[in-house]
């Protein structure tokens, strides 16, 4: 009788290959590597994303405070890290760097909704663009998240010192080097300072 033992090893993949996953594979490979950032686009298409480098990571960090502090003060809803998942009305499953959703939304979650890759898309999105990342890709999660019903995006591209909004039904708007950002009517009250994030 022959047994078998089970060790992990490293998978390189190539970036001309393109692996797809059905929803509950998906769900099975989070569970199984729940260190990695992995996302899955409305086709299917498995996105591994590597962990950030030290500078990214601080400056995620001082946004999600940013962003942890004013819902805690106002108690508007819910604020979420980079390590949640969003299964968007489309089929896509995402994490943005870092989200918010009203409180009535979450509310009207099942627990068992609230445990696992949340069913709805969030309020406010956030993407920060470290020095590595194509701005494609970041573009097209931007529009995907607005036609999923996100209110309110920024994309924040630290390279070029540039802040692209995207809002429901807009064209988007591109601010240079700006020193705050608005809230605006999604988070009412919220500004982000910028200077840690442009450092």
């Amino acid at each position: 009788m022959m047994t078998q033992t089970s060790r992990a090893i490293a998978v390189n993949i190539p970036p001309t290959l393109t692996l797809t996953v059905t929803r509950e594979q998906f769900v099975e490979l989070a569970i199984a590597n729940r260190e990695l950032q992995l996302e899955r686009t409305a086709t299917g298409e498995l996105i591994l994303n590597p962990p950030t480098g030290g500078e990214t990571g601080r400056i995620n960090s001082d946004l999600s405070g940013q962003l942890w502090l004013w819902n805690r003060q106002t108690q508007r809803g819910k604020a979420f890290s980079s390590s949640t998942g969003f299964y968007l009305p489309n089929g896509a499953d995402r994490s943005p760097d870092a989200s918010w959703m009203r409180q009535e939304r979450w509310d009207a979650l099942t627990p068992e909704q609230k445990e696992g890759f949340l069913p709805l898309s969030p309020d406010f999105v956030v993407e920060l663009r470290s020095k590595s990342d194509n701005m494609k890709p970041l573009r097209e999660k931007m529009k995907e998240y607005m036609e999923n019903q996100v209110r309110l995006g920024w994309l924040i591209d630290r390279k070029n010192r540039k802040v692209e909004i995207y809002r429901q039904s807009q064209d988007v708007e591109v601010l240079e080097n700006p020193a705050t950002l608005s809230g605006e009517d999604v988070l009412p009250g919220f500004v982000l300072d910028l200077t840690e994030i442009w450092g």
